[in-house]
């Protein structure tokens, strides 16, 4: 009953829910603005069907996004509010941002997409659902922005008399190149999850032999995307990986379980952990591949978690500094391994497609209906790593997590709040499956008189 630790689960629990319904916002918008500027362009009806079939089930998974989104800035104020206190100043300036410009943009336009069906001319609606898009993505790399301000500080005084952060540069937060690689992944992420939505609900479909024509086309769609998407995530997040080694070295080598600085550095495929989940006590490695993972040039040394540790503790003082090791290092293999699941369920996809038209591989279209849980567990995967291996700092290098805690909340109190947040999440996440599930059981044509 620790409330740090407890504090920590709430906040990774309602941080996870909310995180199942972003990815799909993110990308499933940009899928709706290609298919309605597909209609203006060709006039083809199919597509502005899928257009408003797809947008059904962006507006349910939209609607539970901000549901769940909206507690996620409570517990600033309600769990951690030494956080709120010590980096409020600098958090606040792109939380603002989110909310008051690109939320409002991305709802107030959303409700005008929504409501000027046949209402609009096709040009200007079809310009609605793009700025709904840049509205979504703006959202992002707001909060993205700054979270990469507490993965690599930048931009900032300290004020020792108030012992709190204060933003000195905007133009530095703005460009930070960690928030931007964050949000880059997370962009790309979404484009996969949208594709992949898309395919499997299609692939269900088909497999029933419902609507053919439509599912056929939105399949082929929604193929392009998670190709799309799932190359680009690869590579951004590869970029990301060796951006970690200069500015979070720790997190880079917890990802690996690298504890020896080395010069070529092995890379391992699997490893074991003692009870602690810090140390290795087995492991399965490729000499000298680590390098070329990381370093453009192959050549160079790769610093190692106990070196990194004996620095930390020069420069901040007695303590440990080392993540769950065995977390990071399993969640870094689960995200790369799902991702490779992904590639080639797109790849497969499109050859379905090229091939003549996909409900002719009914043997493998059963395993593509499947395949649209692919990105939530590479999404989960990816982000349990980015937040656990930069512990035990809340911000990097400034402040712990267990200094960020609110001094006046009890054991009880959070756990109390643990158990009810999940199991109100955990009600809202049926509540969505089901209405999703129902949606996408729905007639395409109906969605013209909906």
């Amino acid at each position: 009953m620790d409330t740090v630790l407890l504090s920590r689960w709430q906040f990774a629990t309602t941080t996870i829910y909310h995180f199942f319904f972003v990815p799909l916002t993110l990308g499933l918008v940009w899928f709706l603005a290609v298919v309605e500027t597909l209609y203006v362009y060709t006039g083809n009806e199919t597509y502005k069907r899928m257009a408003q079939f797809w947008g059904k089930l962006f507006l349910i998974n939209f609607a539970m996004g901000v549901v769940t989104g909206l507690v996620q800035e409570f517990q600033f104020g309600l769990n951690w509010s030494e956080y709120s206190r010590f980096m409020g100043d600098i958090f606040g300036v792109p939380l603002a941002m989110e909310a008051l410009l690109a939320f409002f943009m991305e709802s107030t336009f959303l409700g005008v997409w929504v409501f000027g069906w046949g209402k609009l001319p096709k040009k200007l609606h079809a310009a609605v659902i793009w700025l709904v898009a840049l509205g979504s993505s703006f959202s992002a790399l707001f909060i993205l922005l700054a979270n990469g301000f507490m993965q690599h500080p930048v931009g900032y005084r300290f004020n020792e008399a108030l012992n709190r952060l204060e933003l000195v540069d905007f133009g530095a937060l703005a460009a930070n190149p960690r928030g931007w690689l964050l949000f880059g992944h997370a962009i790309t992420a979404g484009l996969a999850t949208g594709g992949f939505f898309v395919v499997g609900i299609s692939a269900y479909r088909l497999l029933k032999g419902e609507h053919v024509a439509f599912f056929r086309k939105s399949f082929q769609v929604g193929a392009v995307f998670a190709i799309v998407g799932a190359s680009s995530v690869f590579l951004l997040g590869h970029t990301q990986g060796i951006y970690l080694l200069g500015t979070q070295p720790m997190a880079a080598a917890a990802s690996e379980a690298h504890y020896e600085t080395a010069n070529p550095a092995p890379f391992k495929v699997a490893a074991w952990f003692d009870a602690s989940g810090k140390r290795e006590t087995w492991s399965l490695e490729i000499p000298g591949f680590l390098n070329m993972l990381y370093l453009p040039e192959k050549v160079g040394t790769i610093r190692g978690i106990d070196d990194i540790q004996q620095e930390y503790e020069t420069r901040y003082g007695p303590g440990d500094y080392v993540p769950l090791v065995a977390l990071d290092f399993w969640m870094f293999r689960i995200m790369v391994g799902v991702w490779l699941l992904m590639m080639a369920a797109a790849a497969y996809a499109l050859y379905l497609w090229w091939k003549g038209w996909p409900e002719k591989g009914q043997k493998w279209l059963k395993w593509l209906a499947w395949s649209i849980t692919l990105p939530y567990l590479a999404n989960t995967a990816g982000w349990l790593l980015t937040e656990t291996a930069r512990q035990p700092w809340v911000v990097h290098g400034l402040l712990r997590t267990e200094d960020a805690v609110s001094p006046n909340v009890t054991p009880g109190m959070v756990l109390f709040s643990l158990i009810a947040f999940a199991l109100l999440y955990g009600l809202l996440m049926v509540v969505d499956a089901r209405l999703l599930l129902r949606a996408a059981k729905t007639d395409p044509a109906a969605a013209l008189h909906s």
